[in-house]
């Protein structure tokens, strides 16, 4: 019976995908084994959000090929999507399957697994080819064309035990986006927004919960966007109310969505609920309305002002955080102070500042005015020493009182580590049993960690 082991790099979509094809596996009968060198095939589930994210999956390729030279390397996700060739290319990789294919992936490396001696060819198999060329290197099509939705709980804090070691399960509903951000490459190694249907979340959810599963986390690429693809199309607001109506979930966690997405009803909804986690993250990117008009950017930036405070006006307590992107192409220093303003003035929780990072084939790639990498770097300094400070002053409000948090699988021999409601670390005193919900006094911040 072959092992197999799934590397997962990049966003909560990806690990949710990764999720999907170990069931996948385990379907057909294989074993996940504990780690590379002990499996007979390595699926890598590449990202290539930025280039770094590319210059990962191949050191990793190269690190696989040296310890387990014997090892089937197959390369699947955004990177096999976005540059099949490149990855085909790499000494140790067996075959490309891109997210075009990815649905299939099992059934795919499964079939070529048992027939090893037939040799492997490149070329690109059209979807219906692909019973006949099997032993194929590369499996990528039209992702435009696609309409698959993988859709698998991922764990959080995952314990080499039982699922009870596991916590947190993160659910992805939706995939692709139909946005086209001048500097995404997402939509063109993921595809068209699709959504999965109601009744299928809602037995995810159940099953969950029937697990003993006490939060779960919602996600999807354009989350926001959820059932705008049906056939009688369904906002987001329709998703949370239901699960909240139909299941037993004790805490729904929401993941980031999109500023135009966050409406007065799901605001209203969240505030009111003290089933749904007191936690919002509303990507911002820039604070410019010059910068985000050449970002291709939906909104700007006092209608992100307005969707902030209205969150903040409805929940004193959430914790509130945001993307943001500097040295975009052409980032003036007044665009890039406009940014740091507008964060300084929000009641911001945390922030993730990303670098701009040039992705072959968007619009942005090909811009003037590239801005020089050490002032990049050094907005991303300024503002993440800004996101530190806001962070820190949001935690020191919580010492001397009482907070809701989940316990997470982390016992480092003195103390647990658990996640509060409003998604601040907490480390508790001594041993607790993973994934319970409990009550506890804030006695200090240390180390960016509340300690109770």
């Amino acid at each position: 019976m072959a092992s197999f082991y799934i590397q997962n790099f990049g966003c909560r979509a990806t690990q949710a995908d990764g999720a999907a094809i170990e069931r996948q596996f385990e379907e057909r009968g294989l074993i996940r084994a504990s780690a590379p060198a002990q499996s007979e095939i390595v699926v890598l589930n590449t990202c290539t959000v930025t280039a770094s994210a590319d210059q990962d999956a191949r050191a990793a390729i190269r690190r696989i090929r040296r310890e387990n030279p014997g090892c089937q390397i197959v390369v699947t996700g955004c990177y096999a999507q976005r540059a099949p060739e490149e990855a085909a290319s790499l000494p140790g990789v067996t075959r490309v399957i891109g997210n075009s294919h990815k649905h299939q992936l099992a059934e795919i490396v499964v079939a070529s697994h048992a027939h090893d001696d037939v040799p492997v060819h490149s070329g690109f198999i059209p979807l219906s080819s692909l019973a006949a060329e099997a032993q194929s290197e590369i499996f990528v099509s039209d992702i435009f064309a696609h309409t698959e939705l993988l859709a698998a709980p991922v764990f959080d804090a995952a314990g080499p035990g039982t699922n009870n070691d596991r916590t947190r399960p993160n659910l992805k509903l939706q995939d692709g986006c139909d946005n086209r951000c001048s500097f995404c490459v997402i939509p063109y190694v993921r595809g068209q927004s699709r959504s999965l249907p109601l009744i299928r979340i809602l037995d995810e959810v159940r099953a969950l919960v029937k697990s003993g599963y006490r939060e779960v986390v919602i996600s999807g690429i354009n989350l926001g966007r959820w059932g705008r693809d049906f056939d009688k199309p369904l906002r987001f607001e329709t998703v949370v109310h239901e699960i909240l109506a139909q299941t037993n979930l004790e805490k729904l966690r929401i993941s980031s969505v999109e500023p135009m997405d966050w409406s007065d009803e799901l605001i209203g909804m969240m505030a009111r609920s003290p089933r749904i986690a007191k936690h919002a993250h509303v990507p911002m990117q820039s604070g410019s309305d010059r910068v985000l008009r050449a970002m291709h950017r939906k909104y700007r930036p006092w209608h992100y002002r307005e969707k902030i405070e209205k969150i903040r006006a409805a929940m004193p307590t959430a914790a509130i955080g945001a993307d943001v992107m500097v040295g975009f192409p052409g980032e003036r220093e007044a665009d890039f102070e406009e940014t740091r303003s507008l964060i300084e003035e929000l009641s911001f929780t945390y922030l993730h500042v990303f670098t701009y990072s040039s992705r072959p084939g968007t619009p942005a790639a090909a811009m003037r005015d590239q801005v020089p990498v050490p002032i990049a770097r050094e907005r991303n300094r300024i503002l993440r020493e800004l996101a530190a400070e806001k962070k820190l002053a949001f935690m020191q409000t919580f010492v001397g009182k009482t907070v809701d948090a989940i316990t997470l699988n982390v016992f480092d021999g003195k103390s647990t580590e658990a996640l509060t409601d409003n998604y601040l670390k907490l480390r508790l005193s001594g041993r607790h049993d993973a994934n319970q919900w409990v009550k506890a006094r804030v006695e200090k911040v240390e180390a960016g960690v509340l300690s109770a």
